[in-house]
C-alpha cells in the first residue's frame, strides 16, 4: 500500500527527501544545547571568566539560530511535499476513475468515490505529512536524548528504557482495538455523502412533496452514526495522553530525587548540579519525543484506512479496456446483436437480456419501445461498451465491439442518454462537447437541426449564456435539445438516442426527426421511446417485453400483429385508435 501511495511523490520527491534530512539537523542541534549548556555551568561553578562565558554564549546562539533556521526550512519543505502529494494522489485517483466501467463505478458508488477523493486524501496527505517531519523527529530526538542523557547520567538515564517498553504496550493495545472502528466510520461517511448528495441532487422533488423532515431525519442518522463511531474511536485514543503523564511524572520524580540524592552524597563527584540539570532537560525532550510518536500513530492509526481506500481505488483495473491495437476506424454503422445475454454485476441472478437476436443495416432508423423495465436502455449501453454481454457478441460495423479502440468506438457512437446532464459553462461550451473544433457556423446549424435555436436566440446572451451546474437554468425540454446538438456534432456513425425527446413536444420532436434523416442519412439512427409518434416512421420498430425481443416489424405491421404494441398506442391515441 505504502509503495503505491509513494508513486505519487513524482517530482516532490526531492523536497520530500530534504524535509527529514534537515529535521535531522535541527534535532541535532537541539539535543547539543543543553549539553553545552550543562558545561558551561560547570565551567562558572570553577570560577571561569567572561571570555569562556562570551565564548559559550555566542556557540549557543549560533546552535540556538541554526536550529530553527533548519526547522523553518524543513517546515516550508514538508509544506510543499504534502500538498504536492495530496495533489498527485488526487488526480491519480481522479484519473482512474475516469477509465471506470459503469460496473466498477456501480462496484464502489458515487458517494464513496467522492469521500476517496476528500476526505480520505485528506487524512493520506495529513499522514504523510506526520511522516516526514513529525515521525523523523520524535524518534531522531529520542535516540539523541537518550544518548546525551547516558553521557551527562549515567545508570540515572536507565529509567527511560524501562519506561519506552511499558508506553509501547498500551499503545498498541489502544491501536488494535482503535482500527476495527475506523473501518467501519468510513463506509458510515458514504452514506453520510449519498445522503448529502441525494437531497442536494433531488432538492426540487424534496421541496415539492415536503420532505423536509424525512430528509433531515435520515441525515440526522446518517450524521449520528459517524459520531457515535468517532466518539467510541476518540475515547479509547484519550487513554493515550494520560499513559503519557503517568510515564512523564514517574521519570521526573524518579530522576529528580535519585539525581538530588547521587548530588548530596557523593558531593558532586558523581553527578553535579549542572549535569542533573542537563538530565532534566534530556527527560523532557525524551518523554515529548515518546508523546509526539504516540500522537502520531493515533493519526496514522486513523489514516490507515483512508490510504487503504484511496489504494483500492487505484489498484482498482477497469472491467472494460481497449485491446492492444485496437480497431480506429468504424467501416459503417451497422449493429448486430447474436444471440446477446446481459447481466449486471453484483448479486443479480436475472438476466437482464436474454438471448437477443437482432440486426439493424447501416443508415436504418429503428424504434424501440416497451414497458418500464423491459432494458431498452441496457440493450443500447451494449453497443458502445458501456457494459460488456456477460454471453454472446456485439458487433458494430461488421467487427466485435470488444475488438474496437475505445475512443474510437466512443466516438464513433453518440448517445443521448434518459438522464440529460448539462456543465457549469456556455452553452457554446456544451456543445462543443460533441466537437472541440466545431465553428460558430457548424454549432448553430446542429442547435437548428435539434430545434434548439429556438430558444437559445431568445437569450441576451445567445449562445454565450452560462449555464449553471446541472442546467438547472434551463428546462427539461430545453436541456434535451441542448444534448441533441452536441450528439449531432460528433457526425457519428450511430445515434442513440434514449428517450431524449420525452420533454418536448410532439411537432418539435417529428421536427427533430425530420432534421436527423436529412442531415444524416447515413447515420444509423436508434430511438428509444415511450411514445408510439416518436417510432412511427422508424424503418422497424422493436418490441422488448423483460429483457427479450418480443416483436419487430414497421407500425403497420405491429398494429396488427403485436398486442403489446398495440395496448401501447390505443392509450396513447385512444380516439385515432377507436375511428379506425
Amino acid at each position: 500500500m505504502f509503495r503505491k501511495l509513494l508513486k505519487c511523490l513524482r517530482e516532490y520527491k526531492k523536497v520530500s527527501i530534504l524535509t527529514p534530512v534537515f529535521v535531522g539537523f535541527e534535532v541535532v542541534l537541539e539535543c547539543i544545547i543543553p549539553f553545552l549548556t550543562a558545561e558551561l555551568v560547570g565551567q562558572i561553578e570553577k570560577g571561569c571568566g567572561m571570555d569562556v562565558i562570551v565564548k559559550y554564549s555566542i556557540i549557543l546562539l549560533v546552535m540556538a539560530l541554526a536550529s530553527l533556521a533548519f526547522g523553518a526550512v524543513a517546515g516550508r519543505t514538508c509544506a510543499i511535499a504534502t500538498a504536492g502529494f495530496a495533489k498527485n494522489l488526487r488526480k491519480d485517483i481522479f484519473y482512474r476513475v475516469q477509465d471506470f466501467s459503469f460496473e466498477n463505478i456501480d462496484k464502489f458508488s458515487t458517494s464513496s468515490l467522492v469521500t476517496r477523493l476528500t476526505t480520505d486524501v485528506q487524512f493520506a496527505s495529513m499522514a504523510f505529512s506526520l511522516i516526514i517531519r513529525v515521525a523523523v523527529r520524535s524518534p531522531f530526538m529520542l535516540i539523541f536524548a537518550f544518548v546525551m542523557a547516558f553521557t551527562m547520567g549515567g545508570n540515572l538515564a536507565w529509567v527511560f528504557a524501562v519506561v519506552v517498553p511499558f508506553l509501547g504496550v498500551g499503545l498498541f493495545a489502544i491501536i488494535k482495538i482503535v482500527m476495527p472502528i475506523f473501518k467501519k466510520v468510513f463506509k458510515k461517511y458514504d452514506a453520510l455523502n449519498e445522503s448529502v448528495q441525494e437531497n442536494v441532487k433531488a432538492i426540487r422533488v424534496v421541496k415539492s412533496f415536503v420532505r423536509e423532515d424525512y430528509e433531515q431525519k435520515k441525515f440526522e442518522k446518517a450524521s449520528e452514526d459517524v459520531r457515535a463511531d468517532f466518539t467510541r474511536a476518540e475515547r479509547i485514543l484519550a487513554f493515550n495522553n494520560p499513559l503519557m503523564q503517568v510515564c512523564l511524572h514517574i521519570n521526573m520524580i524518579f530522576v529528580m530525587t535519585a539525581g538530588s540524592a547521587v548530588v548530596v552524597n557523593s558531593m558532586g563527584a558523581q553527578l553535579q548540579v549542572a549535569q542533573l540539570s542537563a538530565l532534566l532537560t534530556y527527560s523532557f525532550m525524551i518523554l515529548n519525543s515518546l508523546m509526539m510518536i504516540s500522537m502520531i500513530f493515533v493519526m496514522i492509526t486513523i489514516s490507515i484506512e483512508s490510504c487503504r481506500r484511496c489504494v483500492e481505488v487505484l489498484d482498482e483495473e477497469s472491467t472494460i479496456i481497449s485491446p492492444e491495437n485496437g480497431a480506429k476506424e468504424i467501416k459503417d454503422g451497422s449493429v448486430d446483436f447474436n444471440d446477446v445475454t446481459f447481466r449486471y454485476p453484483g448479486n443479480n441472478k436475472v438476466d437482464a437480456l436474454d438471448h437477443i437476436d437482432l440486426h439493424i443495416p447501416s443508415g436504418a432508423t429503428v424504434g424501440i419501445i416497451g414497458s418500464t423495465g423491459s432494458s431498452k436502455t441496457t440493450l443500447i449501453q451494449l453497443i458502445c461498451r458501456l457494459y460488456d454481454a456477460t454471453s454472446g457478441d456485439v458487433k458494430v460495423g461488421g467487427r466485435n465491439v470488444k475488438e474496437y479502440d475505445l475512443e474510437s468506438l466512443r466516438t464513433g457512437v453518440a448517445v443521448v442518454l434518459q438522464k440529460n446532464i448539462l456543465f457549469s459553462g456556455t452553452i457554446k461550451e456544451n456543445l462543443r462537447w460533441g466537437d472541440p473544433d466545431a465553428t460558430d457556423e457548424e454549432l448553430e446549424e446542429a442547435a437548428r437541426l435539434a430545434c434548439a435555436d429556438e430558444f437559445i436566440n431568445q437569450f441576451p446572451e445567445g449562445y454565450d449564456t452560462y449555464i449553471e451546474q446541472g442546467g438547472v437554468n434551463v428546462s427539461g425540454g430545453q436541456k434535451q435539445r441542448i444534448c441533441i446538438a452536441r450528439a449531432l456534432l460528433k457526425k457519428p456513425a450511430i445515434l442513440i438516442l434514449d428517450d431524449s425527446t420525452s420533454a418536448v413536444d410532439t411537432r418539435t420532436d417529428a421536427k427533430i426527426r425530420k432534421a436527423m434523416r436529412e442531415y444524416i442519412p447515413s447515420t444509423t439512427k436508434i430511438i428509444i421511446a415511450q411514445r408510439t409518434a416518436s417510432v412511427e416512421d422508424a424503418d422497424f420498430i422493436v418490441v422488448m417485453d423483460g429483457g427479450r425481443i418480443n416483436a419487430v416489424g414497421s407500425h403497420k405491421e405491429l398494429m396488427q400483429t403485436n398486442e403489446i404494441y398495440r395496448d401501447i398506442y390505443i392509450s396513447q391515441n385512444k380516439a385515432g385508435a377507436d375511428d379506425e
